[in-house]
């Protein structure tokens, strides 16, 4: 079969298409064939060694993916509530899913509801779970709180604006392309911003009349956490879910607001809290609350190119990989 292969840490040069053995199930497993695989910022930051993670090189990367079962160990057979054939999205897998196979565990796998693509699929898990975990378990957001979405067109941001809508939050979200505020307008966001416009930060306070948000998800801290601080009500919390280097920030304005600032890492979810939050993604995908958007699909054989563009601030959607 083939698999996007890294050798060793570096450039998206990297990323190279190989053909390798076909996988066959152990013991507790599943071999998935796949239909799309999700490429997430976080593949490129362990592509390029910036991500506490230990690798065995080669190795081949994503964690998100979704197609069809094709293989099971013959020790689950009548265990578990699979089958093969059925339609399922990868949350996590044991060999990566930008190949045209991945082997997995029965709980790395969840069903895919037949209205959603396998493009959908594989848009699912990190960021929904990311969403998710940064609203209700680290915010504990509330219906009526002012939540912004900085950074509300990519994956994670689409997803922040779904769950919200479901749960009767107030919602500001930016983006800087006129096709990515036109998207999150669409996702149901209460009022859209230009994050790259001057000004942007005074149009927060006047709709919140002062008052400031109650919750803030950061897609890029490195740049908005000091001015973060500044936007936040009493009480506000700042969830940060992504970061691309350091920043300066004056601890006074949390001091003020008795804000607090939350880190979110997924590699630190367990498996109990990660099911819970797939049962509750899964229902919201069948309710139809839960819609991915995707933005491009690109041959495997683009993977390089897929790296390049995700970390393009300009994003509208999640990009995945079709073998």
């Amino acid at each position: 079969m083939k698999a996007v292969q890294v050798a060793k840490t570096g450039g998206t040069e990297e990323l190279q298409l190989k053909e390798v053995a076909t996988l066959i199930p152990d013991q507790g497993q599943i071999v998935v064939q796949v239909k799309a695989a999700g490429v997430n910022p976080v593949d490129t930051y362990i592509r390029a060694g910036h991500y506490p993670l230990s690798l065995d090189f080669p190795y081949t990367p994503g964690f998100d993916g979704a197609g069809i079962i094709k293989l099971i160990a013959p020790d689950l057979h009548g265990k578990i509530n699979l089958n093969i054939g059925d339609r399922v999205y990868i949350a996590r897998s044991l060999s990566g899913t930008y190949a045209e196979e991945a082997l997995c565990l029965p709980s790395q796998l969840y069903p895919l509801p037949d209205h959603i693509t396998f493009a959908q699929g594989a848009a699912i898990n990190i960021p929904y779970m990311t969403a998710y975990r940064a609203l209700f378990h680290k915010a504990n957001a509330l219906p009526g709180e002012w939540v912004l979405i900085h950074g509300a067109s990519g994956g994670v941001g689409i997803a922040c604006l779904q769950f919200a809508r479901s749960r009767g939050f107030k919602t500001i979200g930016t983006a800087s392309s006129i096709e990515g505020q036109q998207l999150v307008k669409e996702m149901g966001a209460h009022f859209v911003l230009d994050h790259s416009q001057d000004g942007y930060l005074e149009e927060i306070s006047n709709i919140t009349q002062k008052r400031g948000v109650d919750v803030i998800v950061e897609m890029l801290a490195n740049k908005n956490l000091q001015n973060d601080l500044a936007l936040l009500a009493p009480k506000g919390r700042i969830v940060v879910v992504g970061s691309r280097g350091p920043i300066e920030i004056n601890p006074r304005l949390l001091m003020a607001q008795e804000s607090s600032i939350l880190g979110l890492l997924n590699i630190h979810v367990l498996e109990e809290e990660a099911f819970r939050i797939h049962t509750a993604i899964v229902s919201g995908l069948q309710n139809r609350i839960l819609n991915p958007v995707i933005a491009r699909e690109l041959p495997l054989s683009k993977a390089a190119e897929a790296h390049t563009t995700i970390m393009e601030s300009k994003a509208h959607g999640k990009i995945v990989l079709i073998p």
